[in-house]
């Protein structure tokens, strides 16, 4: 059979990224036009395109969502998921390419057997990435070529570490072109990005710590639950998953990013509050703790910022809050609820390179999925 022209894509997960990918896939022509969307699937349904047909038809939103919403499809298990997709690259001529929307262990988990059924893997999940060593490893090892796989399935996660901004492929040029990467520092989180720009300022802060959150989480920038992004979690898993791109920190992690040495801003009495508007009821009583360190900070002209640092010459890796002078660039070039990367190099010592802008958002998150299936569909399409 000759190869058609394009790739199939199948979306797992259609919230608020998934749609967003979904819309990208279908309103921009050149895309509509060489990516297929043969399947669709939540938790509980599964939208498939029907024998004959080269993809699922959408007009629109609303015509897709009602199409799943309606259908008598349940979510196919993973393994009969990937018998089907594997069927369907047979019956179409064109390679097939699974998207993960989702943040669910079970779905990363079965990377390695998507990529071993032939069958390239786009996500922005992180937990594929920043959880075992094992299951990383069985990852690499699935979508490695061989001498009788020389064109394995192919693997992206650009927008598990920066949403849509280029932090991955910048990695991986910078190693794949023979520099060495000496650290790696920056704000890696867009909602601690945003408490801190609003808290710790040259001026001092304008409002209390526990209301800046509550805006934060009025405003849905924080989770449901602020505390799971005050723990600090978000920036061990991206700390995690670039410090495994560098060959010496290969073995550092392995647990991931519970091996990561991870500063919670949670005060310990709330650290068991299980409910996210109880936790922001009774942040208030912590406000002096934190204004205080941010007086201290002031005092000798700088601001806190929480940080990821992988420094691969000592081999440390830690998430922190930190202190920074007012005219450094994490201090004076953030606004909202951007991220900043700083990677030092032999090659970029004296100025490191920096990689800024909004590192979290349905939109740019879909964009950088969106990127890495244009490339899955240049080198497979």
């Amino acid at each position: 059979m000759s190869k058609a022209q394009g790739v199939n894509v199948a979306i797992i997960g259609v919230g608020l990224v998934g749609t967003s990918v979904i819309s990208q896939l279908t309103t921009v022509p050149s895309l509509a036009s060489s990516v297929h969307i043969v399947a669709l699937q939540n938790s509980k349904k599964a939208l498939l395109a029907g024998l004959g047909e080269s993809r699922i038809a959408i007009s629109s939103q609303q015509d897709w969502q009602s199409k799943l919403s309606s259908s008598s499809t349940a979510a196919l298990p993973l393994p009969q998921l990937t018998s089907h997709l594997a069927s369907l690259t047979k019956s179409t001529g064109r390679h097939t390419v699974v998207v993960d929307n989702t943040s669910n262990d079970a779905v990363a988990s079965f990377y390695p057997s998507f990529l071993g059924a032939g069958l390239s893997v786009v996500t922005p999940n992180k937990k594929a990435f920043s959880s075992s060593l094992d299951l990383y490893k069985a990852i690499l090892e699935s979508s490695a070529a061989t001498a009788s796989n020389p064109r394995p399935a192919l693997l992206y996660g650009e927008s598990t570490v920066g949403a849509g901004l280029p932090v991955i492929s910048t990695l991986h040029d910078i190693l794949a072109t023979g520099d060495e990467v000496t650290r790696i520092e920056g704000v890696l989180s867009g909602t601690l990005s945003y408490i801190f720009n609003e808290f710790s300022t040259p001026s001092g802060a304008p409002q209390s710590f526990s209301k800046i959150v509550k805006v934060a989480k009025d405003n849905g920038y924080t989770e449901p639950h602020p505390g799971d992004d005050l723990s600090g979690s978000d920036v061990s898993r991206k700390l995690t998953i670039l410090s495994r791109m560098i060959p010496s920190l290969l073995e550092k992690l392995p647990k991931g990013y519970e091996s990561v040495p991870t500063h919670s801003l949670t005060p310990a009495p709330l650290a068991d509050v299980k409910s996210g508007d109880e936790y922001v009821a009774r942040l208030p009583e912590f406000d002096a703790d934190f204004q205080s360190l941010n007086e201290a900070a002031k005092a000798e002209g700088y601001v806190l910022r929480y940080v990821g640092v992988i420094d691969a010459v000592s081999g440390e890796i830690k998430a922190s809050l930190e202190k920074y002078p007012f005219s450094h660039p994490f201090a004076s070039s953030l606004s909202g609820s951007d991220n900043i990367f700083q990677f030092k190099t032999k090659r970029y010592s004296n100025r490191p390179l920096l990689v800024q802008g909004p590192g979290a958002g349905a939109d740019v998150t879909a964009m950088g999925v969106v990127a890495d299936l244009i490339k899955v569909a240049e080198r497979r399409g």
